[in-house]
């Protein structure tokens, strides 16, 4: 048995999908499911929900007043590509042939768990991905991206009115007015589109200024007197008896192309959004999907719906080549129904 034996790409997407079943689903997953197409391009229609309009009244014996139909918005764009690689090297396999040698299965099984770890690092970078997309989408309507030479700018179109900006920033608990704010744009939104506002996101953050505002303290203590500190269960009931939202906190973390630490849900944004999908998480077909999945020039295994594992011998010098690859791209089908909060002006 050689290292080539064991570095397939079968073994490492098997690994994977043993290892994910263990860690909890990001946040914007269950708003993005999955789905995949050919190719590279991605066409959508964005929803121009509205209220419903009465029908009109009419004569007997006379032709029906034809009615528009609503607006629908077809929206096309092209996936970006996703691709990076890991090599094992020289060095590295000749410590893995003392391994082998050894014949004891657990210490290989053990060392090569190691491996694995290593290698599916492209993977949970390709998970990493998604989600931050997503998380753009959802948070200010817009996914940037520019990297290694390559810029992307996919702008949905969540309309102006969608979006708020504070009089007084939430940070100021004891001027601003943070239920009403929400109230407003719910309002608005529902008012505009016909759609019903029932979930909202915001990291601790802004969870905090929430909990510590003086009107909502003010509001809470009037109907029930407390003894000791406001709980986050007492603002969720009183949050979900004003507004009829359920709030979701994000402070899930990721490193950027910089390695500086991100969070997915920024600091200063409250989002809130309709029950259901809002979108779909697109995976376009790779070349390596594409070209390599019937040759012999390499092992190739996809996973998570739409992403390339690839592994492939290298004779000079002598490695094993792990690439991880997808064309990927959310769709937000459901941006109309998105109100989106700047927390301080």
């Amino acid at each position: 048995m050689t290292i080539f034996d064991l570095m397939q790409s079968a073994e490492i997407t098997a690994y994977w999908e043993t290892l994910i079943q263990d860690e909890p689903p990001y946040a914007a997953e269950e708003l993005f499911p999955v789905d995949k197409k050919r190719g590279l391009d991605l066409k959508w229609i964005k929803g121009a929900k509205g209220l419903p309009v009465v029908l009109k009244t009419s004569a007997f014996d006379v032709a029906a007043i034809p009615r528009p139909r609503i607006g629908f918005e077809k929206l096309s764009t092209e996936m970006p590509y996703f691709k990076e690689s890991k090599y094992i090297d020289e060095e590295l396999r000749q410590e893995l042939n003392m391994v082998l040698e050894t014949g004891n299965q657990a210490y290989i099984d053990s060392v090569m768990n190691r491996v694995f770890d290593d290698e599916v690092e492209l993977l949970r970078s390709a998970r990493v991905s998604r989600e931050r997309m997503r998380m753009m989408a959802l948070t200010t309507g817009v996914v940037v991206m520019a990297n290694n030479g390559q810029e992307f700018t996919y702008d949905y179109g969540i309309p102006n009115t969608n979006k708020m900006t504070v009089q007084t920033a939430w940070s100021n608990t004891q001027q601003s007015d943070p239920i009403e704010d929400i109230r407003t744009l719910k309002e608005t939104i529902e008012d505009a589109t016909g759609y019903t506002i029932t979930r909202a996101m915001c990291n601790s953050t802004v969870w905090r200024q929430l909990r510590a505002n003086e009107k909502i303290r003010q509001d809470i203590y009037a109907v029930k007197p407390i003894v000791g500190h406001l709980t986050d269960s007492m603002l969720r009931e009183y949050i979900s008896e004003q507004l009829e939202i359920t709030i979701a906190i994000n402070d899930k973390r990721y490193k950027d192309e910089a390695g500086q630490t991100q969070k997915f849900m920024p600091d200063e944004t409250f989002v809130m959004f309709p029950s259901g999908n809002l979108g779909k998480t697109w995976f376009g077909t790779t070349p390596a999907e594409s070209d390599l999945m019937t040759g012999t020039a390499a092992n190739v295994s996809i996973t998570d719906t739409g992403v390339a594992v690839v592994t492939a011998k290298k004779v000079d010098p002598v490695q094993v080549e792990t690439i991880v690859s997808m064309i990927c791209l959310p769709s937000f089908e459901g941006a109309n129904g998105v109100g989106i909060i700047d927390t301080t002006p």
